[in-house]
């Protein structure tokens, strides 16, 4: 498993102040993204800005703060989510984190990623 490419104080910056900000564009503006999900414990509806290239029915993030974040974790125990992208809102579902060895059969960006990060890889739905 890669070692996160950003350390945690920079995560807990982002959550808090860079987080606002993009929320605002990434719906609209590629190859941002904005994955919807909901809170483990709380139940709460979450939206969490990232960077996302779509492969056919595919949607692949790249995870530079690793998988211990916590919409990865709780997009994966709630098993499906949402995302919204170039302005539409749309189904995910059966997320999975790969690392490098499990990312031969992404494109060619995905694989790159996953030289250096875990990525996470859901089924977009209509």
């Amino acid at each position: 498993m890669p070692k996160p490419l950003m350390p945690r104080s920079v995560a807990r910056f982002n959550k808090v102040v860079t987080n606002r900000i993009q929320g605002v564009y990434a719906p609209y503006l590629p190859p941002f993204a904005v994955i919807v999900h909901r809170g483990r414990r709380s139940g709460r509806a979450y939206r969490t800005p990232v960077i996302a290239f779509r492969s056919g029915r595919r949607l692949i993030v790249g995870l530079p703060y690793g998988r211990d974040c916590d919409w990865v974790r709780n997009l994966l125990a709630e098993g499906r989510g949402g995302v919204e992208r170039l302005g539409r809102a749309r189904r995910i579902g059966d997320p999975r984190v790969l690392t490098a060895a499990g990312a031969g059969d992404l494109p060619l960006p995905g694989r790159f990623a996953a030289r250096y990060m875990d990525v996470l890889v859901a089924d977009i739905e209509d």
